[in-house]
């Protein structure tokens, strides 16, 4: 994913998961919030917290998410920040089902774009 479309800041994860609203899949939660600036591009945070294991998984579990998330971004809506969050059952999953979890939680938040459809 590239650097312009990450959320990276201490301030801006911490705002997007006090007033953001989260989405709940076994694999990954979704924690999405309506940026101050609509027409910026969308930002992504990813986080893995300690249940999900050692810090090989979830270096693991960051860079599946990030490489999930890098070809959706063209079919997502502009103007929000979002926060993935690892969940100790993505360590073994696969690339496509990370990318169906990601489609699921994006559809129920009502994120991707009108005009496309997710493939």
């Amino acid at each position: 994913m590239q650097r312009r479309f990450r959320l990276s800041r201490s301030e801006d994860f911490k705002r997007v998961r006090r007033t953001g609203k989260s989405y709940a899949h076994p694999l990954v939660v979704l924690v999405a919030q309506a940026s101050d600036k609509p027409t910026h591009h969308i930002k992504v945070g990813v986080a893995a917290g300690k249940t999900t294991g050692t810090a090989v998984h979830r270096n693991r579990a960051k860079r599946l998410l990030r490489e999930a998330m890098r070809p959706l971004l063209p079919m997502l809506a502009s103007g929000w920040d979002l926060i993935l969050i690892a969940r100790p059952a993505l360590v073994t999953a696969t690339l496509a089902e990370t990318r169906s979890a990601l489609l699921n939680l994006l559809h129920r938040a009502r994120i991707l774009s009108a005009d496309e459809s997710p493939g």
